[in-house]
């Protein structure tokens, strides 16, 4: 892949503030990083009341959680085929925030102008009683979600 001029990331965003991106701009797109089994075993951001789907790209993959050395590529990839351009609002989520981070980044390195990162993630942080979801994120937000 040619490399591009780099893009810019576009810094940290809370799920409500990405839901309203989505909402507001026809071509915005959320990529969930999580793992496979993440999807399966967690749920899914759920985007059909905007008319979008989440596109799932791994930026690691489980067990070994070594980081997809193809990402970029990848996504650029899908994203062109999609024809998402360059300028476009993408929305990057994880369970917490840090591997939506550093997906966002690469992405930037590429090219692309806006890149986001949910920093709340899908289910945010722990909360007293060690449990995810209800402090900050996705779910905590009471956005729309689906679990397999």
């Amino acid at each position: 892949m040619s490399q591009s001029p780099a893009g810019t990331f576009a810094g940290d965003v809370s799920a409500a503030e990405a839901w309203d991106g989505l909402a507001s701009e026809p071509q915005s797109m959320l990529i969930d990083v999580r793992t496979k089994a993440e999807w399966g075993y967690v749920g899914i951001v759920d985007l059909s009341a905007l008319g979008k789907e989440t596109l799932l790209v791994e930026w690691q993959s489980f067990p070994a959680m070594a980081v997809n050395a193809d990402f970029a590529e990848v996504l650029a990839g899908e994203l062109d085929r999609r024809g998402v351009g360059r300028e476009t609002a993408l929305y990057f989520l994880c369970r917490s925030g840090v591997r939506s981070l550093a997906a966002a980044r690469a992405m930037a390195a590429e090219g692309f102008d806006r890149c986001f990162n949910i920093a709340g993630g899908f289910e945010g942080p722990l909360d007293e009683g060690r449990h995810r979801g209800s402090v900050d994120g996705w779910k905590a937000a009471g956005l729309p979600w689906v679990q397999s």
